[in-house]
């Protein structure tokens, strides 16, 4: 897995403050993405312990509510198995901090995946230009979706994050 940032004390990619970790790699390549210099999945730098501990470290601090994974996208084949390890490990080690994951793939087309027993919130799809909505929340464009990932498990169906 091959990353682009880490960042700190965040408050615009899910709720409270968070440490977000921006990975490389993304085949959706949406129109006006934000991140178009994170879709090669061989671009940035290798993600290695120096990096997971400094992830760690920020979720060590009490005030901070979780990791979110962006990019690119988290789902990506260069990333879903990294993604997996990792949100697995944080889960068991910080069981109390929520983890949130952008993507351009659709729930439908990832329920199954491993990596959603770990998360609390997915936000799925494409951003979509003509349907930008800056007013939304945690999404930029209304096609996407704020999915609480484990009632959407328990009930079989997508159940939207509550605001």
């Amino acid at each position: 897995m091959r990353y682009h940032n880490i960042t700190k004390d965040d408050m615009l990619n899910g709720d409270g403050l968070r440490v977000v970790l921006w990975v490389a790699g993304c085949s959706h390549c949406c129109k006006e993405c934000q991140n178009p210099v994170t879709w090669d999945p061989n671009g940035g730098l290798a993600f290695r312990e120096e990096e997971r501990q400094e992830i760690f470290r920020e979720l060590d601090k009490s005030y901070i509510s979780g990791i979110t994974y962006s990019g690119g996208d988290p789902m990506h084949p260069s990333n879903v198995n990294g993604i997996t390890a990792l949100a697995r490990e944080i889960r068991g080690k910080y069981p109390d901090k929520t983890q949130w994951l952008y993507t351009g793939a659709k729930w439908e087309s990832l329920v199954g995946e491993e990596v959603l027993r770990y998360l609390d919130v997915l936000v799925d799809g494409e951003f979509e230009v003509d349907k930008k909505d800056i007013t939304l929340q945690w999404k930029g464009s209304s096609n996407q979706r704020v999915i609480d990932v484990q009632k959407s498990l328990e009930t079989g169906k997508v159940v939207l994050h509550a605001d």
